[in-house]
């Protein structure tokens, strides 16, 4: 990867919070192209993600958080829950030692730099998720694309089997890359 990947999270979650700025006040029902999710399901989702980093990182284990991040977690205020949760989560993932930390995930002990990988992933993807489904631009960082693109041609059958994704949509040959990366995460964009 040619983008250190903390960096590369920063600037995902960043794309991600612009978006979640913009969200009017009667799109947060909206549908995104997360099955079953809607906007205000999606950034809660982040939101939640975000706030087991700081946790994962001081050496709690998933178990031990348990569903502590479960529910509701924007209330009557979701741009400040996303913005405090997102900042902790920078800070944590931006401190000396993450890239070796070991994170304690349900499925085993990872590397830090592997969990921020799969943080960056996750929210990249979610940002043109959220993109599409408040009619944003859904052009993303193609820097970040990229950045992604490369680890996920590594990863992609491993998530695929863990059952947390669906199968990619097939795309045609001259395809741009961000549609690429998007139908190998299952989505039809």
């Amino acid at each position: 990867m040619t983008i250190d990947i903390r960096e590369a999270y920063r600037r995902a979650l960043d794309g991600f919070g612009a978006l979640v700025h913009r969200i009017a006040p009667g799109q947060w029902e909206n549908p995104t192209p997360c099955a079953g999710w809607d906007v205000r399901t999606l950034v809660n989702h982040v939101v939640s993600e975000s706030l087991c980093v700081p946790e994962l990182f001081a050496g709690r284990s998933a178990a031990e958080i348990g569903g502590a991040f479960d529910g509701d977690l924007l209330g009557d205020d979701p741009l400040k829950a996303f913005d405090s949760s997102a900042a902790a989560a920078v800070q944590a993932t931006g401190e000396g030692g993450s890239l070796t930390a070991v994170v304690r995930l349900s499925f085993g002990d990872v590397p830090g730099a592997e969990y921020i990988t799969e943080l960056f992933a996750d929210a990249l993807i979610h940002t043109w998720d959220l993109a599409r489904a408040i009619g944003a631009d859904e052009r993303l960082d193609p820097e970040l694309v990229e950045a992604c693109a490369a680890w996920f041609a590594d990863a992609g059958d491993d998530y695929r089997q863990a059952g947390v994704m669906g199968d990619p949509h097939p795309v045609p040959a001259g395809t741009g890359l961000q549609a690429r990366l998007l139908a190998a995460w299952g989505r039809a964009g």
